[in-house]
């Protein structure tokens, strides 16, 4: 692929990567808001796999599948060197007792999965119990992926809970709270990677889908902490990933839609340049 395709960032030009890959990952959402059959998967795969590193499955949207079906979309995605991931789901089983959770790492292993996501907003559990669940994962031979969620409206802040779980940002004027909170969601992140865990997958919703009021600076602090190649950021609409490509180059690790991948492997492999149209005016960019 590298004698055809090459990457053009702002400094240099490089060859991407070949799969697997430790930065610049695509991690593709699989069925969730929309259904994604067999062959729509099987189209996406020959005429973009070498493009996508993951497909997970958001939402717990496995549990809803034959596990004939789900193997065979698994194995697809195998023989296209995309690795599988499940969404949020472990929080929904852990309820069911202590042991539940190491018997759902052992089916996620039997299934092929390669990597379980952990939703800590989620969970709300105690810091032990959360690192516990990454080693679980660990020692069950599959990657471990926790999320953390930084929020922006202030209902979203657990009531009497650790804000580590969901950290509130407030919007501007911006006060000590910020420093705080977001410290508090990057110690527990480090922590989990001391544990083992793979990658942090950080919601970026909340801080992307405003154009006039995109947290840079919240974004910078997490990447400057954890490592651009330990971090994927949940941009899920093609607004948002267009800034960290422009931001942080080809180099940033991003989930999106499927029906970004295209997209997203142009932003990464092309220089956009000074005389770029974005959609998303030159007011985007002006922190």
């Amino acid at each position: 692929m590298s004698l055809y395709y090459r990457w053009k960032n702002f400094e240099e030009d490089e060859d991407r990567p070949e799969k697997p890959r430790r930065f610049g990952v695509t991690e593709m959402r699989g069925p969730n808001h929309t259904l994604l059959t067999q062959n729509v998967l099987q189209d996406i795969f020959e005429s973009m796999g070498q493009f996508v590193d993951g497909l997970k499955f958001s939402g717990g949207s496995h549990s809803l599948m034959p596990k004939s079906f789900l193997k065979q979309v698994i194995d697809m995605a195998h023989e296209h060197n995309v690795y599988v991931s499940t969404g949020d789901w472990a929080e929904h089983l852990i309820r069911k007792g202590p042991s539940a959770f190491k018997d759902y790492v052992e089916e996620c292993k039997q299934m092929g999965f390669d990597t379980i996501e952990l939703n800590v907003t989620s969970l709300e559990v105690p810091e032990d119990t959360l690192l516990r669940y990454v080693r679980l994962i660990k020692s069950g031979g599959l990657k471990a992926k926790p999320q953390f969620a930084v929020k922006f409206n202030k209902s979203d802040i657990p009531i009497g809970g650790d804000r580590a779980f969901g950290a509130y940002v407030p919007p501007p004027p911006r006060s000590t709270e910020l420093v705080e909170d977001v410290d508090l969601l990057i110690r527990r992140a480090e922590r989990c990677l001391e544990a083992g865990a793979d990658m942090i997958m950080i919601d970026a919703d909340d801080l992307c889908k405003h154009a006039d009021s995109v947290r840079a600076d919240v974004i910078a602090k997490v990447i400057g902490r954890l490592g651009l190649e330990k971090t994927m950021f949940d941009a899920s609409n093609a607004r948002a990933s267009e800034w960290f490509v422009k931001q942080y180059g080809p180099k940033v690790n991003l989930f999106v839609d499927h029906s970004q991948v295209m997209d997203l492997e142009c932003l990464r492999g092309c220089n956009l340049g000074k005389n770029h149209k974005s959609v998303l005016g030159s007011s985007y960019f002006l922190f």
